[in-house]
């Protein structure tokens, strides 16, 4: 009698158990056990205007969602000057350590690649060329319809390979705004589409679009949309809202705000604020093809690390230096010369261990030895701590443990835009969030905040929180940066100093070692993991926190 009433109960607990524990785990994509012999690989062009190539790009990405559902089949390969820069070394890659074989045929030939995959879609939709929405639309529909993507002009190329018209968008949206375009895509393919992905296919603007990642978005059937998160757009924002609080809990926003509706405090604010995590770039490719491929047997995640977790060390008089480029190593200055000539930090995403294997094992292969990962932004995906309402915090938090774990990565790297940037309002953070920090990651060697200049400093036993002191800017000429530097470390003639670097992406270290080598007092540049245990030694920088006094910009 006791076990027939207990059995129900036991179920009940096991099944409830297994809902916590998927509210919040990874959505891992189809991913097979061992990378293809051969595959597809098709040059694309450098143009991507409206008018100019996006068509064909946008047929050809399409068909790669699409071909690339159940098996990685096609691989695009984009521009030289793509920002994602490691489109062509990682093709080696795949070829070297993966074994895959790749078949080219001729840039955009759509034709051809049609002849190879058209049996994966199992009919077409037409987009508005007059309405450059349509197409994000036409990315929506392609997913959950499994339609090729075409324009009025290649309707007779689809028709050729044997498929039929499933959509037509042409004429359906003139004249309307994108809130009531959307609104229309939402009430006839929202309930069908993804809970676990939803694409913002922002970034570039107006005659320009760079669609990356809609292959993976349509091979998760993801809901497509570039609505704004600025409050000047009421409309748009509020199906915004409405899109974003049916994802599941700590599930995944791809792409970007567009460059021409509001700005990425914004966006990525409204998203922490339903506990969603961003992934953003707008143009990763090829995600659908490299989400499925597994690491080599051979191979571990190991990091450079130059510390023992439990080494006493002590700082010396002098200035300690730590380098950090941020950003995702793909789109910086990984394959510049100087590499290598210093100690250097580079944030990891840590989402792509799952969704970019190959990427991941890439950077950890050729790293040098002076090469140095850590976790970030701010937790399991780009986001803003300031933004995410304190329940959701923990769950968010312990993926990020777990993702650090499995990429031996001892350090977090924090970013807030969501009260200011490095121009105006603030980027510190109050007391309350630090907390929380201290409590998620009692075993990381410590914390650093910021990404232009921050105020946020912190010790508890041997986790020191330390903000970035400097922001090396792009163009931001060698002598300049010296001066700037030079000025750092006379305002702060306590030693020793500890002066953070943030570098913007695509600095390259022979200019980071070149404005260190110009500088009048001699500075000790360490690996992040040195610095943050000499800084634990000497703590000759005060404790701050965010005030209730201080500046507030919720446009940042």
């Amino acid at each position: 009698m006791i076990s027939r009433f207990l059995r129900p109960l036991l179920l009940m607990l096991a099944l409830t158990g297994a809902a916590l524990t998927t509210a919040t785990a990874q959505p891992v994509p189809h991913r097979v056990a061992k990378a293809p012999a051969t595959a597809t690989l098709i040059p694309l062009s450098q143009n991507w205007r409206m008018d100019g190539d996006v068509p064909v790009h946008a047929l050809l990405i399409s068909l790669q969602g699409l071909a690339n559902r159940d098996y990685p089949r096609i691989y695009l390969e984009y521009p030289k000057d793509w920002q994602w820069e490691i489109v062509h070394p990682l093709i080696g890659f795949l070829e070297r350590r993966h074994g895959v074989k790749f078949e080219r045929i001729g840039q955009d030939d759509a034709d051809a690649a049609l002849g190879l995959y058209a049996k994966y879609a199992k009919g077409y939709v037409v987009w508005d060329r007059n309405v450059r929405t349509s197409l994000i639309v036409a990315f929506t529909i392609s997913g959950v319809e499994d339609a090729l993507v075409v324009d009025a002009d290649q309707i007779a190329l689809a028709e050729k390979h044997g498929l039929k018209k499933i959509a037509d968008l042409r004429g359906q949206f003139t004249g309307k705004p994108d809130h009531e375009i959307y609104q229309w895509a939402y009430d006839k393919y929202w309930a069908r589409c993804s809970r676990d992905y939803y694409v913002l296919l922002g970034g570039h603007a107006g005659a320009e679009m760079q669609p990356g990642v809609a292959d993976f978005g349509i091979m998760q059937r993801a809901f497509f949309s570039d609505l704004s998160a600025n409050p000047k757009h009421p409309e748009e924002l509020a199906l915004e809202r409405r899109i974003l609080s049916q994802q599941h809990p700590a599930s995944i926003v791809l792409g970007w705000h567009s460059y021409g509706k509001d700005t990425e405090g914004q966006h990525t604010s409204l998203t922490g604020n339903y506990g969603l995590k961003m992934e953003g770039l707008h143009n990763l490719p090829n995600v659908s093809f490299t989400c499925q491929i597994p690491l080599t047997p051979d191979f571990k995640f190991t990091n450079n690390h130059n510390i023992a977790r439990d080494a006493k060390v002590v700082a010396q008089k002098k200035v300690y230096v730590a380098a950090v480029a941020t950003d995702s190593m793909g789109i910086g200055a990984w394959t510049k010369p100087g590499r290598g000539k210093i100690p250097y930090t580079w944030q990891v995403l840590m989402n792509w261990v799952w969704m970019n294997p190959p990427a991941l094992q890439y950077f950890y292969e050729d790293k040098t030895p002076n090469d140095y990962f850590i976790g970030g932004l701010s937790g399991p995906g780009y986001m803003y701590p300031k933004a995410i309402p304190a329940e959701k915090f923990p769950a968010l938090m312990k993926d990020a443990r777990d993702l650090m774990a499995q990429l031996d990565l001892r350090v977090l790297e924090i970013m807030d835009y969501s009260e200011g940037n490095r121009h105006i309002g603030n980027t510190d953070l109050p007391k309350e969030v630090v907390d929380r920090y201290y409590h998620e990651f009692p075993d990381v060697l410590g914390f650093i905040n910021g990404y232009g200049t921050a105020r946020t400093f912190d010790l508890r036993g041997d986790q020191p929180f330390i903000s970035y002191d400097y922001y090396l800017d792009v163009n931001r000429p060698i002598p300049d940066a010296a001066a700037d530097l030079e000025e750092m470390i006379q305002l702060n003639p306590g030693r020793p100093y500890f002066l953070l670097l943030h570098i913007r992406e695509r600095n390259s270290v022979e200019k980071v070692t070149a404005i260190l080598n110009s500088l009048s007092e001699s500075v000790e540049v360490v690996p992040l993991d040195v610095f943050l245990r000499l800084a634990a030694s000497a703590k000759t920088y005060q404790t701050h926190y965010k005030q209730p006094t201080d500046p507030v910009s919720r446009n940042p």
